[in-house]
């Protein structure tokens, strides 16, 4: 065999060699690239909510039909970025995620370490913001413009709690139960259940939400509402967790339970 052929036969193997699933982050990927690929796939999932979301509102009066639209962009849009990025980053574009990576890291668990989590939260923040930014400029609406959709309600709050607790328990049973080839689909599937059988329509996300404060449209969350949302999406990490750690309990093995 020719070193030409010899070449070409490894670069083949190299291409179809397993990649990391969505939602499980690579080792190898380096840093900067990693927190690119955040960057990038909240800047575009915060612009695919908010620009859709402007949309609804330019072709319909519905409430119901703008809610449809800007859920079904979502879905569609999500998934197709958890695809495209879960290679690289692990698609978390979401600090609570990143958060709940890192918290099942220090307990043994593989994800994020401590440094990791310090670069992807700025990154995913920076995005959510950039995103609105950029779906206000498509649409000519103002660049930034503080919303005044006041999402304070207690219903709302408990909302988001539900929100993410589901989300981290769908993420992190996928990954338990070695799932996490279907993350785009399932992922993408519940936030736009999520946006319908929850109050406040799923926002599951502090880089979002912070995103979404600084358009007011259709998505927007007034400032004022910011810190309550997020603190609740906090708890729901907390309470999704804790259902991980019920629901996916490891049974204890043949040796484990005769030492016992």
């Amino acid at each position: 065999m020719t070193a030409t052929e010899s070449a070409a036969r490894d670069a083949i193997a190299a291409d179809t060699s397993p990649q990391p699933a969505p939602g499980a982050t690579p080792p190898r990927t380096p840093l900067v690239a990693r927190a690119a690929a955040e960057l990038v796939g909240t800047a575009a999932l915060v612009a695919i909510v908010v620009g859709s979301g402007i949309q609804a509102t330019e072709l319909t009066d519905d409430v119901a039909l703008q809610l449809l639209a800007n859920s079904t962009a979502t879905v569609f849009g999500l998934g197709v970025l958890i695809a495209l990025l879960g290679p690289v980053s692990g698609a978390h574009f979401n600090p609570a995620v990143s958060l709940a990576e890192w918290w099942t890291a220090r307990r043994g668990g593989a994800g994020v370490t401590g440094r990791e989590l310090a670069v992807y939260v700025p990154s995913q923040i920076v995005g959510g913001i950039l995103g609105a930014i950029l779906a206000d400029a498509m649409f000519g609406e103002p660049l930034v413009k503080w919303s005044t959709h006041d999402r304070s309600a207690g219903n709302l709050l408990l909302g988001e709690v539900v929100a993410t607790a589901g989300l981290i328990l769908l993420i992190f049973g996928l990954a338990r139960t070695d799932r996490l080839r279907f993350a785009p689909v399932a992922i993408a599937s519940y936030i736009g259940a999520a946006y319908w059988f929850t109050s406040s329509t799923s926002f599951a996300n502090p880089a979002v939400t912070i995103g979404r404060a600084f358009t007011d449209t259709f998505a927007g969350i007034a400032p004022a509402s910011v810190p309550a949302f997020i603190g609740m999406q906090l708890i729901g990490v907390v309470v999704g967790l804790a259902l991980l750690a019920v629901i996916f309990m490891r049974g204890k093995t043949d040796s484990e339970t005769t030492k016992g």
